[in-house]
């Protein structure tokens, strides 16, 4: 399974700038985000032209703004004293205020400095595209300030994450390179959205005790374990039927059909949603692993499914 490393102050002194701001910034989820803009990036090709350059600054750009969302996450909990006493947060990776590896000035820089860099990535695309690309980078930049405060807090985190990981990121990276949209960009983008959604429920469902008792009103929390579990459930069968629905109608071709090769992690992500959370760690997961539990395996589920919703979308582009 992808974790996040554990690491004390020792490790964190031995590391050199670039690879503290990997652990700060949680980079291990950055492969969701990878996804989005590849996604974008294949979409963009039938439209006959695609530009390079716009390709690499939006891929840049991307990770840079979901790495200043992660941080100001962090720093946004800190302050309001959620990741405080043990909290979820600090038990499956390194927290960089609660944990002490970074002040609250150094914790500043590192927003600063990624979010700026994002921002200068955006402006650049704005000036080699048009508006259009402003209106996304704005939609963008409102998701990234207020995710954690206040739409985490009061269950619209979810949809957030669906929107943002869906139509913003991978159409934004489709109309940067191509200057074109299609209705087919837009229908992959929703499907697609429904898999990053799905990893933070399951998050949300692992800490959803936590969560409750510091008055973070998760999804889960409003809808409860069970019913977030199915939920989570649910969006998954949704990506097989819409898809699936697709290729019998005509409108998406055959190849579309592989993501049923992602049924076999499925199955065993399937009957580990359909029980109860268990409250102490399953001798089959790993204690550098724990607590993380739904999460860790709606991660690595989500992983199979995106690439074999990839290879779909190549093989169409090749063969039709």
């Amino acid at each position: 399974m992808t974790k996040i490393p554990r690491l004390d102050a020792t490790d964190w002194g031995a590391m050199g700038l670039a690879k503290r701001w990997f652990v700060a910034t949680r980079a291990a989820v950055f492969v969701m985000t990878l996804f989005s803009a590849g996604i974008g990036m294949l979409l963009a090709i039938p439209a006959g032209q695609f530009d390079l350059v716009n390709a690499a600054l939006v891929c840049l750009g991307l990770v840079l703004a979901h790495a200043t969302n992660n941080l100001l996450n962090d720093w946004t909990d800190s302050k309001k004293g959620v990741d405080k006493d043990n909290y979820f947060r600090t038990q499956y990776g390194p927290q960089p205020l609660e944990n002490g590896l970074l002040s609250e000035r150094q914790m500043m820089g590192y927003i600063g400095l990624t979010g700026a860099t994002a921002l200068a990535i955006g402006a650049a695309l704005v000036v080699r595209t048009d508006l259009t690309t402003l209106y996304f980078m704005l939609a963008g930049a409102f998701f990234v300030l207020f995710y954690t405060w206040p739409l985490k807090y009061i269950g619209l985190g979810e949809p957030a994450v669906w929107l943002v990981w869906g139509p913003l990121m991978v159409l934004g990276t489709v109309y940067v390179v191509s200057a074109e949209l299609t209705l087919f960009q837009f229908w992959i983008a929703l499907v697609y959205g429904l898999g990053p959604t799905s990893v933070l429920l399951g998050k949300h469902t692992d800490k959803l005790n936590q969560d409750r008792a510091k008055g973070v009103h998760t999804l889960p929390v409003i809808l409860g374990e069970t019913g977030s579990r199915n939920l989570t459930l649910g969006l998954w069968v949704v990506q097989y039927l819409v898809l699936t629905l697709g290729v019998l109608t005509g409108v998406l071709s055959i190849w579309f059909l592989l993501v049923w090769l992602a049924l076999p992690r499925f199955i065993i992500t399937f009957k580990r949603f359909r029980q109860p959370r268990p409250l102490e760690r399953p001798e089959t997961i790993p204690e550098d692993v724990w607590p993380l539990y739904l999460v860790a395996f709606a991660f690595d589920y989500n992983k199979v499914f995106s690439a074999m919703l990839v290879l779909a979308i190549v093989l169409s582009l090749l063969f039709g």
